[in-house]
């Protein structure tokens, strides 16, 4: 269950507070004009992407063991991290998704990254994707992170989030259970891979 207060002020920015009962997380927004929202938690800071983060991103999306669950391999060519990062930046801005970098609130260390995609607003509903570098694995960090997202999305007027896991990843699998996601499905072969088909499977969840 997500309460929200909100403070709308006429010049610049909203702010918004988002409390989940479940864990008390607590998410502060600001939204900027033709800026995503800025989300807070009690660790962590959620910022709009921006094209310069690609050197942050590069080496995560260059670590085999982070992307050994993605639809792409590992990327060890930072000018197509660049430009990968330059195509989200652009979703953004058509309102096709909203992709966030993910901070220490205290150290201002840098995490990883997630993001709405796919968004479909006739139908309210969109995607959710979530990384982070090795090093900040097993400290809750995605879990505070992704509640942040929901609260927003559900404040934003989104009905249905929907997830995939390629099989095997049972770390990514538990977030989605413990966030309140339930599997929907099996997708047979729906990623080319290195040759191979791989499974996935799909995880929804109804705001």
């Amino acid at each position: 269950m997500v309460r929200c207060v909100r403070a709308v002020a006429r010049a610049e920015m909203k702010r918004a507070l988002y409390h989940w009962e479940v864990r008390k997380a607590i998410a502060r927004a600001s939204q900027f004009a033709g800026k995503a929202m800025i989300l807070e938690t009690e660790r962590l800071s959620l910022r709009p992407l921006e094209a310069p983060d690609a050197e942050l991103l590069f080496p995560i999306l260059s670590d085999p063991e982070v992307m050994a669950h993605w639809d792409v391999p590992e990327i060890d060519d930072p000018d197509v991290v660049r430009e990968v990062i330059e195509g989200q930046v652009a979703d953004v801005q058509a309102e096709r998704a909203l992709h966030w970098t993910i901070w220490t609130l205290e150290e201002a260390e840098f995490l990883g990254a997630c993001d709405l995609s796919d968004i479909d607003r006739r139908h309210k509903r969109a995607e959710i994707g979530f990384m982070l570098g090795r090093g900040a694995w097993g400290q809750g960090y995605a879990l505070e992170a992704m509640r942040a997202v929901i609260a927003f999305a559900a404040s934003s007027g989104f009905r249905r989030l929907s997830a995939r896991t390629h099989l095997g990843n049972l770390r990514s699998d538990a977030l989605l259970e413990k966030l309140g996601f339930h599997e929907e499905g099996l997708l047979r072969g729906h990623v080319l891979r290195d040759g191979d088909r791989r499974d996935c499977r799909l995880f929804g969840l109804l705001l």
